[in-house]
């Protein structure tokens, strides 16, 4: 084998691309959400990992999270944005509603006096320290090639809504920002641009 053949990212002087990537690919929150299945807290971590996933939110706006925001009735997620973001209302699918239910039903047996939806075991409001540590974790016991946490979650939310084709303005809507300038990164990013390249 030869040098070249011999060479990895981390050769280049000050570059390691796996550290640099900030995001995860949906199928990287796939097993983390697999490996969540396997913990004292399943029911919560996976609400908490897929809700951040597919709303892009931030670990405080998911810790912060009120029992009124979750209307399982009318299908809706009130996302309230933080760092002057725009405030929406998103729809809940299929999937979601099957894993807030789960938790629901566990969360209501403990009884908590908090109107806070994602509570710890000691029936306070989830904090961030938490939800960072779980999602640390949890990358580590699903083999993630890079440290898993919280705001991973929100960039692939970005991506992945660009892979499926969605334009920079809407996503720029979902993610709640005001800036356009924060949201071109995954669109520039997305592959299906360059596909009628080379042909």
């Amino acid at each position: 084998m030869t040098a070249c053949h011999k060479e990895s990212i981390t050769d280049f002087p000050g570059r390691n691309l796996m550290k640099d990537r900030k995001h995860l690919v949906s199928a990287e929150v796939g097993k983390l959400i697999d490996v969540a299945k396997d913990s004292r807290n399943a029911a919560r971590d996976r609400c908490l990992l897929l809700l951040m996933f597919h709303h892009g939110l931030r670990v405080s706006e998911a810790c912060g999270l009120k029992m009124s925001q979750v209307d399982v009735e009318n299908r809706v997620l009130h996302v309230v944005r933080l760092k002057g973001g725009l405030s929406t209302t998103h729809p809940l699918r299929t999937d979601e509603i099957r894993f807030i239910k789960a938790w629901l039903a566990i969360r209501a047996k403990a009884k908590p006096e908090t109107d806070a939806f994602f509570i710890s075991e000691r029936r306070k409001p989830l904090s961030r320290k938490t939800a960072w540590l779980a999602i640390r974790i949890y990358g580590e016991r699903a083999g993630l090639a890079l440290p898993a946490h919280p705001h991973m979650l929100r960039h692939a939310c970005g991506y992945a809504l660009a892979d499926q084709g969605a334009d920079t303005r809407l996503i720029q809507d979902y993610l709640g920002h005001r800036n356009i300038q924060h949201i071109v990164i995954y669109t520039a990013a997305n592959p299906a641009r360059f596909e009628k390249l080379w042909r």
